[in-house]
């Protein structure tokens, strides 16, 4: 893959997968349906899956596309791919509270290299360039033209004093019963994967998620991780977690500032 080619293309269809979901998300109303698992989806889930899979389809014909909404795609094979969630947050965005995201990965040997992480409501963008450095974007999010940028870098952080940043919408006892075993200096709940680039840009230090999550819902935020200096590891061994796995089901896991001495499960 050349990372010059990509980084362009998954942020223009980020952005204007954002544009679409802005513009159901601004209407009177809308329709909610229940998938087979019982997560609701929306028109806006919808409308923005066809925008991005159709731009990755044209922009990477070659490449393997795994795509939440696309049924079919979860069959697929490989450790190389490329990986979207059109709407993260499906909850937020039925709710009206903004913590939705547009993720679009490209993971290569089982990694997440690269990715952007768009959050329209909240005029947010965070992506790894070219050569892995994750930024934050801010401005009028132009479609041809990157805007200023910010380098983001993980916390340095203050076992004594952690700052600490868990689901919105899935906050079990497990989770709250493993963050107990640090000393908190703050918490704050975030919806969707806004949670690894809060830890990205250093406004947390800590992301336990000790509940089901797929792996359309992290790469892109772990990408944006990992190029800002943070680690995502397995809940249960602390070893990398790896992509590509037989039902794109993740275990439960840990994103983290690497200054943060983890506790066991």
């Amino acid at each position: 893959m050349n990372y010059d080619t990509l980084i362009p293309v998954i942020r223009k269809l980020a952005i204007e997968a954002g544009d679409k979901i802005m513009e159901i998300y601004n209407a009177d109303d809308f329709d909610v349906k229940v998938k087979s698992d019982d997560s609701p989806v929306t028109a806006a889930d919808e409308a923005a899956d066809a925008i991005i899979s159709a731009g990755l389809r044209a922009a990477f014909p070659d490449v393997m596309l795994v795509t939440e909404e696309q049924a079919e795609s979860h069959t697929a094979r490989g450790e190389t791919f490329l990986i979207v969630d059109p709407l993260d947050g499906t909850k937020e965005f039925i709710h009206r509270r903004g913590d939705f995201t547009v993720n679009i990965a490209y993971v290569e040997n089982g990694v997440p290299q690269r990715g952007v992480v768009y959050a329209p409501a909240k005029n947010r963008m965070f992506f790894t360039q070219a050569d892995g450095q994750s930024v934050e974007e801010t401005g009028s999010f132009a479609l041809d033209t990157i805007g200023d940028v910010t380098p983001m870098n993980v916390a340095k952080s203050d076992n004594g004093a952690l700052l600490v940043v868990a689901s919105k919408s899935h906050l079990t006892d497990e989770t709250k019963d493993y963050i107990a075993k640090y000393a908190v200096a703050d918490f704050k709940s975030a919806g969707s994967s806004l949670k690894f680039c809060l830890v990205a840009t250093g406004e947390a230090d800590l992301y336990p998620r000790v509940g089901r999550t797929m792996e359309w819902d992290t790469a892109a935020g772990h990408a944006v991780l990992l190029g800002a200096g943070g680690q995502v590891v397995r809940f249960d061994d602390h070893s990398p977690l790896t992509y590509g796995k037989e039902d794109f089901a993740n275990p439960y896991f840990i994103a983290y500032a690497p200054g943060v001495n983890l506790k066991t499960a």
